[in-house]
This record gives structure tokens, sequence and C-alpha cells, in this order.
């Protein structure tokens, strides 16, 4: 029996057990999946914090160090939707081990790297590695869970995604103050040989695999569009931080084959027979709002969350391990919200839920559109519970909202492409919020030359340089917001009610 096999036979058949909590049977594999989970998704965010100290340290500037944490994302999603082909060809169980093992190298790569070249290398790694293990453990939970328990499910996940990410930085910032910045890399060496364990020993030996899982192809033209259009479109928009004028054919030439690329696969995709992400799911009007919500919130949310750790390392003077105690706020929001808002997505529905939570997200983030160099302590901890509120009240319920009414069939498929626009939107907002700042910066102070030790030097020895660099955090927290609005617009498309997954059901072909 496989991962992705449910073993209670009423969640086969999409009937909710008797009983109405979650079962052993999510249980157990949630164990691994979380612990899994917090390992790939800490790394994910980990590393924010340590940014001004990276950029001091290896001599780089804001949008060329913004690299380290969109290119570990992008590596991340490049590889989400060959999840089904890796399982399918060599077995769950094996494909989960060898990305733990593969992620943990990434990791004594990254702690050892002596260049911005290096790290990035080494993160890249870290993402290829860390890339199949969310995707498997999702796909096997909502398999066993049925449409009545689905939030509550999609909330079990949702732990470590929104709260390990949030506490990051303050164990990143112990680390840093208390060794060095290649202890973030380091830590996660016991905690990823404690999942591999507890894998070994938890979930069950791959079974015989189907004959059509093992010779079916992969999809090498569409992983190549997808992926390569991502990479050189986010390369040619962090290439506009590097010049005083956005349009500059470095960064247009490389965006604009970017673009081309993918809409070549959006093209491509419904035309051949395995395609990388089947897009026929988004003919699905639940599965395209939830998507889509989750794709506007996580290019404006995790963008943020780039710009707090600068914001209060460079102008308030911080050090790592207090502005990891700064962000704690926010988890707490999140853990505030994230159970009750699993709980109202089973009872009324996530159309009702989702845009209450967008609302709190944007008081928080209009909020920091009015930040100074003195703004108190005590209106940024406001501001950060009201974001950590949004983000529980809106993430997981899109996400159980887009699986609502979808066949079983297509879980695979969905998981793999929500995953995908969850990392792909985390990678390009720290990319889009990176350049704001840097070109907002540039803009309000002239001897600013792009150096990330550069704007903290500058902020302390000039209270003219402190508020112009304070203007620009702004104009970039005033874009975040901007984008948080978009999200209303898809939300008001989510499904009313929760619908029952079809069992049996296929989702229609596009006719030739």
């Amino acid at each position: 029996m496989t991962l992705s096999q449910p073993k209670d036979r009423q969640a086969l058949t999409g009937q909710a057990p008797a009983a109405s909590g979650l079962t052993r049977e999510i249980l157990a594999p949630a164990v691994v999946v979380v612990l899994g989970s917090i390992m790939t998704i800490l790394d994910a965010t980990i590393v924010n914090v340590a940014l001004p100290t990276l950029g001091q340290d290896l001599h780089t500037s804001i949008s060329t160090i913004q690299w380290v944490p969109t290119i570990y994302l992008l590596a991340f999603a490049s590889v989400i939707p060959l999840t089904g082909w890796l399982a399918g060809r060599f077995g769950t169980k094996r494909v989960w081990l060898a990305s733990l093992g593969l992620f943990m190298a990434g990791s004594v790569l990254a702690g050892l790297s002596a260049s911005i070249g290096a790290l990035i290398g080494a993160r890249v790694i870290q993402g290829l590695g860390g890339g199949t293990i969310m995707p498997l453990g999702q796909s096997m939970l909502a398999q066993v869970a049925g449409p009545k328990r689905m939030g509550r499910v999609m909330s079990i996940i949702g732990v470590p995604m929104l709260l390990v990410p949030v506490f990051g930085p303050l164990i990143g910032g112990a680390l840093i103050d208390a060794a060095s910045w290649r202890f973030i890399f380091f830590v996660n060496l016991p905690v990823g040989l404690l999942a591999i364990a507890l894998a070994v020993r938890l979930l069950p030996a791959d079974g015989p695999r189907p004959a059509h899982h093992r010779a079916q192809r992969l999809d090498v033209p569409g992983a190549v569009l997808l992926s390569g259009g991502l990479a050189l479109f986010l390369y040619g928009l962090a290439e506009t931080g590097q010049h005083a004028r956005l349009a500059t054919p470095s960064a247009l030439g490389p965006m604009a084959a970017g673009a081309a690329a993918v809409a070549l696969f959006a093209w491509r995709a419904p035309r051949v027979p395995n395609p990388l992400i089947d897009l026929r799911l988004f003919r699905q009007r639940g599965f395209a709002a939830g998507t889509a919500v989750n794709l506007v919130l996580g290019v404006a949310l995790f963008g943020v969350a780039l710009l707090l750790p600068l914001y209060f390392e460079l102008l308030r003077g911080r050090t790592p391990v207090q502005t990891g105690l700064l962000m704690i706020p926010q988890g707490l929001g999140a853990a505030a919200a994230i159970s009750l808002a699993g709980y109202l997505t089973d009872r009324v529905g996530a159309r009702r839920v989702v845009p209450a939570g967008i609302l709190v997200a944007l008081a928080g983030v209009g909020w920091f559109t009015q930040i100074g160099a003195h703004t108190p302590y005590w209106a940024l901890v406001i501001a950060l519970f009201l974001i950590g509120v949004g983000l529980g009240a809106t993430i997981t319920p899109a996400m159980a909202a887009a699986y609502q009414g979808l066949p079983r069939a297509a879980l695979g498929q969905a998981t793999s492409a929500i995953s995908v626009v969850q990392r792909v939107a985390g990678a390009l907002g720290s990319a889009l919020l990176a350049v704001t700042l840097q070109q907002a910066t540039a803009a309000r102070l002239p001897a600013f030359h792009g150096g990330i030790g550069q704007a903290g030097l500058l902020a302390a020895a000039s209270p003219h340089a402190a508020a112009a660099l304070a203007q620009a955090f702004g104009v970039s927290f005033a874009v975040a917001l901007a984008i948080t609005v978009l999200a209303l617009i898809p939300a008001a498309a989510l499904p009313r009610r929760t619908t029952p997954l079809a069992p049996t059901a296929v989702l229609p072909r596009k006719e030739a």
C-alpha cells in the first residue's frame, strides 16, 4: 500500500466516517508530513532575518541578496509538478527519503558557502530536495479526509506553513547572535535525521506500482518551459533593481522571454496527454478562485515577510534575535485564526471566511504604509498580529475551497498546481518588493548604491537619511497593500458551501 492510498474504505467512497474528529489514518501520516514540512518550510523564511547580515558579509545589494530566499522558492516550485511522476516511477517512500537526503546535502553546502554565488547554488539544491515533500503529504491527507473535514485537515498542513515561517526568524536570530549565520542551515541536519527516522518507521513500504504509472512519460518540454520561464522572468525582475531606469534591455529581455515561455506552456499543456500541470483543473470555479487567492496573497504577504527584517535591522538597529521576537505577534495572530477559520470553512464555506481574513490583513499592511523611523513598537506589534490573523483566515480556507468539488482522481494534480502557485507567489513577492525597496531607496538617497550595509550606515548617520529610508519602506508596503486588495476579486468567486468530492468523475478533456 502506497502513501497516497487511503486505508479507510469510507474515505475511498467519499463518505465521512462516523466520528466527526480526525482519525488515526489521518494523524499518523500527518506526524511525518508535518515534521518534514517544518524543516523545508522553515528554510523558506528562516533566512529572512539573516539577509542584512548576509548582505554585509558577502558584500552584495538588496536586489541580489533577495535571490537567497527567491531561488529556493523557485527551485522548490520547479520540482513540485514532478512529484506524481517520481512517486509513480520510484515509489512514494523512496522519493520522500531521497528528497530529505538531498535537502540535507544542500543545507550542508549552504552552511559552508564562501560567496553569494555558492550560497545561491546551495539554495537551489535545497529547493529541489524540499519540493516534493509537502505535495505528497497534502495529497494523501486530502484523499483520506473527505469534504466534511477538509478545512480542519488543511489546518494541519497550515500549522507548519503559517507558524513555522514566523517563528523561523526567532530561531535564525538566536543562531546568528549566538554563533554564525551558517548555523541557520546546519540546524536542518538533526531535524532532517529525525524526519528520516520517523518516515522509515511510520510510512508503509511501497507496494507494487501500477504499470501505467511506471510507463507514464515525464513532460520534459513542459518542465523546461514552466521552470525556465519563471526563472527568466524573475531574473529580469531582479535586474531592474540594479539600474536607475527600470526599462533596460538586460531586464526587459529576460522578463519578456520568461513570460513568453510560460504562455507557451499554458498553450501547450491542454494539448498533450500527460501535462506537467493539468490546466483543465482551472475550469472548476472553486479551484480557480482558491488558487488565485493563494497566488495574490502569496505575492503580497511573502514579500512583506522579506521587508520586515530589513526594516527592523537596517532602520531600527535591532539585532537578529530581537527581530525574531518582534515578529512573534504575526505567529500568534495566525495561531488564533487558523483553527477557527478551518472550522468555519467547513460550516459556512470559504466565500464568507476568506474575504473577512483579507480585510483584516489589509488593516495590518495598511498600517505599515505609514511606517516611520520612530514608529512605536506597540503599533508595529498590532499590525503584525492583524497580518497573522489575515494569513490564518485566508490561505488554508482558500486551499480547502480549491479541493472541494474536484474528482478524486484529480487531487494529485490539484495539489501539485496549488503548491507550485504558492511557491511561485512567494518568489515573485520577494523579488518584486526587494526591487521596489531598492529603487525607492535610490530615488530618495542619491548616495545609496544598493549595498545593504551602506543603507544601514546611512540611516544611522543622518536623521534625514533615516526618514528617507522609512519612506522607501512605506512605498514598498503600499505596493503590497495594493496587491492584497486584488485578492478580494477571486475571493468573491469562492464556493458558498462545501461540496463533496466526486469519486469517479473525470475532468472534461478539451476538444481538439
